[in-house]
């Protein structure tokens, strides 16, 4: 990584100002990257959710998928040296949210074979109902 080189010669340097930006820009980036892939793996997670509330059903093969959306999730934002976490439950809550509306995109195309379209399926499930349960399962009380 280019950045880590920079990184070493402005301490070798002593620009310490200098490298201490380039360690903020890497922390952003990292966080930017976890972001991304607990946006990914909780749209899994609400598809899932949203085909068992819609078809008042589930399969085996659903509930491994949410569950290994869950363990990636919490993998991913478990800190691992100060044991805390990057994103709290509210940020957690708004990541669900921004997803919501892909996931129930996708759940359309698969729930009751596709037959419905994303508004026909939208009005079968309680998004909040769904967001909370989704939460729930990412972070137990």
């Amino acid at each position: 990584m280019e950045e880590l080189l920079e990184l070493r010669q402005l301490l070798e340097q002593g620009k310490i100002p200098e490298a201490l930006l380039l360690v903020d820009e890497l922390e952003e980036m990292s966080l930017s990257d976890k972001i991304n892939k607990i946006d990914s793996y909780g749209v899994i997670l609400l598809i899932h959710l949203i085909k068992q509330k819609a078809e008042k059903r589930s399969t085996r093969s659903w509930e491994i998928s949410i569950e290994n959306a869950v363990r990636e999730i919490n993998k991913i934002n478990k800190r691992r040296k100060s044991g805390g976490v990057y994103l709290n439950q509210t940020e957690l809550m708004e990541i669900l949210q921004q997803g919501y509306q892909v996931a129930l995109k996708r759940a359309a195309l698969e729930a009751f074979e596709g037959r419905y379209e994303t508004e026909e399926l939208a009005t079968m499930v309680e998004e909040q109902e769904i967001l909370t349960q989704a939460l729930e399962l990412i972070q137990p009380k």
